[in-house]
């Protein structure tokens, strides 16, 4: 092994590309880095792009195999001595990094030149005149450098080549501000898989800049494991935990959400009705409804939400306001039904599902001591007398 080792150096030290590259690569780290020290790591994170580019590029990994990683790792040492971050692991994470996202690349177009002096934002072009999805890929691409070179690498780790899915990650670093430990978090859950995936007819009911955000604070199923319910359990046992944990639920719910209030008292006519619970969010600039159901999903169940939808748009949305969003939680659904069952409605609602971990018996409760009943019990050890 060693001698393969010592052949492949002596080869790569023959290549006169490849040693031109090396002062290539040197001139262009210190650059970047006399950049870095009056911006942000974006330099740093270009200067890893490029890398990884020129390592796809030259197919030095195909000619010399996986060797070539340690034998770069010292000569970029020798040529930048005390400079971090050339290890043959982190090599490998530079190349990987490339490979993940170069076809995001690859939908921009060719004017919009994004690395280098652009990541100042000077040089950045907007794309109006181009799609939608070059528009995004445009943002994407950006939000690349403006996360922690070590996020990336938890993302690589955890996405296994899935490019869609890095990028999931790589925005909701960039809007929740996350740090490692949270990403890390959020990248061991299905949020992901759940993430806008509810059923909805915001497409049909919503201007298309609406109708995008407000599928995007959506979820199915909405992970409810944190209540803790008993084997026989009914709505009004759902909104009890979930108003006792809301802190929990609007964690769940996800940015933007404030809560308002439970069976919320509204008057219409000479009648009183009682939707189950309502919040405001921030993001949509709209507030939204939420009716809870301990069973499978009925279209009947669409009536009653959208009453509350339109009475909510009466009487408490004012002209700041967009149009009110009413979400249906149910046990399950089907969802051939549930597309059909909001095609008749002009009101925009959501359909999903929600998950719990675990059910108590019915007497679980009962047959747990007090508080008072432990209390009474340490009291009565500390008074009895010792033998």
């Amino acid at each position: 092994m060693a001698k393969k080792n010592i052949d492949l150096s002596v080869v790569l030290h023959n290549d006169s590309d490849y040693k031109d590259w090396l002062v290539e690569l040197k001139e262009r780290f210190y650059s970047h880095r006399l950049k870095a020290s009056c911006a942000t790591n974006g330099y740093l994170l270009d200067f890893y792009w490029k890398l990884g580019r020129d390592i796809e590029a030259k197919q030095y990994t195909n000619t010399y195999g996986s060797g070539f990683y340690k034998n770069l790792s010292l000569d970029l040492k020798n040529e930048m001595p005390g400079v971090k971050g050339f290890s043959p692991i982190n090599l490998r994470y530079i190349s990987k990094f490339f490979k993940l996202y170069a076809p995001l690349y690859g939908n921009i177009p060719q004017s919009a030149e994004l690395l280098s002096d652009s990541l100042s934002n000077a040089n950045v072009p907007q794309v109006a005149e181009h799609s939608k999805k070059c528009q995004q890929s445009v943002d994407d691409f950006k939000k690349l450098f403006s996360i922690p070179w070590d996020h990336h690498r938890r993302i690589i780790d955890k996405c296994k080549g899935d490019m869609d899915k890095a990028l999931f990650f790589v925005r909701k670093t960039w809007e929740n501000n996350w740090g490692r430990d949270a990403l890390l978090n959020w990248l061991d859950t299905d949020l992901y898989e759940r993430d806008g995936k509810a059923i909805t007819n915001f497409q049909s009911t919503l201007p298309a800049v609406q109708s995008d955000l407000a599928q995007q604070i959506t979820k199915d199923p909405y992970q409810l494991d944190f209540l803790n319910l008993r084997e026989k359990y009914d709505e009004h046992d759902i909104e009890d935990e979930l108003v006792n944990n809301v802190t929990r639920f609007l964690l769940e719910l996800g940015k933007g959400f404030s809560y308002m209030g439970r069976q919320f008292r509204l008057e219409v006519g000479q009648q009183e009705f009682f939707p189950d619970l309502l919040f405001y969010n921030a993001h949509l600039h709209a507030y939204v409804v939420i009716e809870l159901k301990a069973q499978s999903f009925h279209p009947s169940f669409l009536g009653q939400l959208s009453f509350y939808v339109s009475a909510i748009n009466h009487q408490f949305k004012t002209d700041i306001d967009n149009p009110t969003i009413g979400l249906l939680i149910c046990k399950d659904k089907d969802n051939v039904v549930a597309k059909y069952a909001l095609e008749s409605y002009k009101e925009p609602m959501g359909i999903s599902e929600y998950q719990l971990s675990k059910l108590f018996p019915k007497d679980f409760k009962s047959s747990m001591p007090t508080i008072e009943e432990l209390e009474k019990g340490l009291k009565d050890n500390i008074e009895e007398p010792k033998c």
